[in-house]
């Protein structure tokens, strides 16, 4: 045998031997901080699950899950990937880079529109926007994410597949909340767009949807009684700010200030500028677009945190916290707490978008200074996280429900608390999904404190996705561990985009 031979073979016999040492007898990973979640667990025994092969099916999925090291081999992955990937020059279809991605499609009957009514019209929503953005490189990466820009301006974007047809169960929630409560409480219906929308360069369009179209369609579809609010017009014209976090998909504190904005507007209730809050930073900040897109590219370019808290203006905030099962079901309740609304993350935390009152797991209600006899409920999902802190100027009371936990019955809850508005204040995805519709349905007749065993299966077609559990950080309150805010969940009515890729939603991490 040739000495090179030799060479070779003992090369790589000694990095097999290596390998088999770290996976086999180092510690196992637990958490993986790049996908924001914690990792598969050794299962239960038990001689059934043994004998009909669960168990070893778990017992392989806990091994390739919980790897020791897993986060530090994926951004070696990455690394490679990323210098091992064609540059992106050039002027023609080349400069749009694209990486493996997800071959996923949606699926579902599309719901056919009624006649527009004059909604649309009387809230004079854009048609076009200006795309400062046009020359920008782009790339597609994992799960679909389009990743746009370079250094440290990288930006990265969800596609979306919905129709301009879609959305009508979302003003048909609204709707029917009007129908409910009548003339004793304000609706109002806010559709929130993706940064995709503002964002996208021309040269990655074809990845993704229009979102004008679908916002159109569920404003047309509103009831006279409700009111919509028309963010979308506001946030293009504040597109060159910091309205949307370049690392996350969701937007930035900024974004919903202005948002609020627009919707004490329509409300008819007082609003301070700017000038009436304290400017606060969390630096280094990377969120979840690194692990959904898994591009190095985006774990390279961290930005600031940038939020705003009240001053001269007294609030009080009370939260109840919810017990979530395995499937991110409620199957119990804390008793009432009081704590901060804002809390504090250290430099370099991924869970500062969690800022605002923690996360979601949580019914919150602050009760201001403001004395003017209007109580506002927010329906969101983690978007809606951005408005509340915005409304304590605004509003005596702001109430904060979650569409996915929420244990009481919405009518003993109105009547109790007095409420004289309600918001729904959702993002695109959400307000897309039938899920949203039927858990905004499901709390007008729910009877108050039924929840779900804590092994109770998860209804897919009632219960939209949850987020994931996260690493536990450092708070200040209650002991209140913030969660990782959730993902948008995938419409159920899509629009296969053009060639070359399928834009695919990336699921809960």
């Amino acid at each position: 045998m040739k000495k090179q031979h030799i060479i070779y073979i003992a090369i790589v016999a000694t990095v097999f031997a290596v390998f088999a040492v770290v996976f086999d007898t180092f510690p196992r990973s637990v958490v993986s901080e790049l996908e924001k979640r914690e990792l598969k667990q050794f299962p239960e025994f038990s001689w059934d699950r043994l004998a009909d092969g669960s168990f070893t099916r778990d017992v392989s999925s806990w091994f390739s899950d919980s790897e020791p090291y897993r986060d530090q081999f994926m951004e070696l992955s990455m690394y490679i990937k990323h210098l091992t990937a064609s540059p992106a020059v050039g002027d023609d279809e080349e400069t749009v880079r694209f990486h493996a991605s997800d071959d996923q499609q949606g699926s579902g009957d599309e719901t056919e529109s009624e006649e527009p009514g004059e909604k649309t019209a009387d809230i004079n929503l854009a048609d076009s926007l200006n795309n400062d953005f046009i020359e920008e490189n782009a790339k597609i990466a994992n799960k679909g994410i389009i990743i746009v820009g370079s250094g440290p301006n990288v930006r990265a974007l969800m596609a979306y597949g919905g129709s301009a047809k879609g959305g009508v169960s979302y003003a048909e929630a609204a709707n029917k909340y009007k129908e409910v409560f009548g003339d004793k409480v304000n609706i109002y219906c806010m559709v929130i767009p993706t940064s995709t929308e503002f964002y996208c360069p021309e040269k990655a369009k074809k990845c993704t949807n229009p979102q004008l179209p679908t916002i159109k369609n569920i404003f047309e579809h509103l009831a006279p009684g409700v009111k919509p609010v028309n963010i979308y017009n506001t946030l293009a014209e504040h597109k060159k700010e910091d309205i949307y976090l370049r690392t996350d998909h969701h937007w930035a504190p900024l974004g919903g200030y202005y948002a609020a904005q627009e919707f004490a507007r329509v409300a008819g209730v007082p609003f301070k500028d700017l000038s009436h809050y304290e400017r606060r930073v969390t630096h280094g900040y990377v969120g979840s677009m690194f692990g959904y897109s898994k591009d190095i590219s985006v774990k390279n370019a961290p930005e600031d945190f940038v939020y705003y808290v009240p001053q001269g203006v007294e609030y009080e905030t009370t939260y109840i916290n919810y017990n979530i099962n395995k499937n991110y079901q409620v199957t119990g309740e804390g008793k009432p707490f009081k704590a901060a609304f804002f809390f504090k993350f250290k430099d370099g935390s991924g869970g500062a978008y969690c800022t605002m009152m923690g996360g979601d797991t949580k019914l919150t209600q602050v009760r201001t200074s403001t004395k003017n006899g209007r109580r506002v409920i927010i329906l969101k999902d983690s978007f809606g996280n951005m408005l509340p802190g915005y409304l304590f100027f605004s509003f005596e009371e702001v109430h904060v429900i979650d569409s996915r936990y929420f244990t009481k019955n919405m009518k003993d809850y109105v009547a109790e608390n007095k409420i004289t508005d309600i918001l729904f204040a959702n993002n695109i995805f959400k307000a897309y999904s039938d899920g949203t519709y039927k858990s905004y349905l499901r709390f007008l007749t729910q009877r108050a404190g039924t929840h779900a065993t804590p092994d109770a299966p998860k209804k897919k077609t009632d219960e939209p996705k949850k987020e994931d559990k996260k690493k536990k950080e450092d708070v200040p309150n209650e002991g209140d561990t913030p969660k990782e805010p959730d993902t948008p969940t995938k419409p159920t009515e899509t629009t296969k985009p053009a060639e070359p890729v399928k834009p695919a939603e990336p699921s809960a991490p």
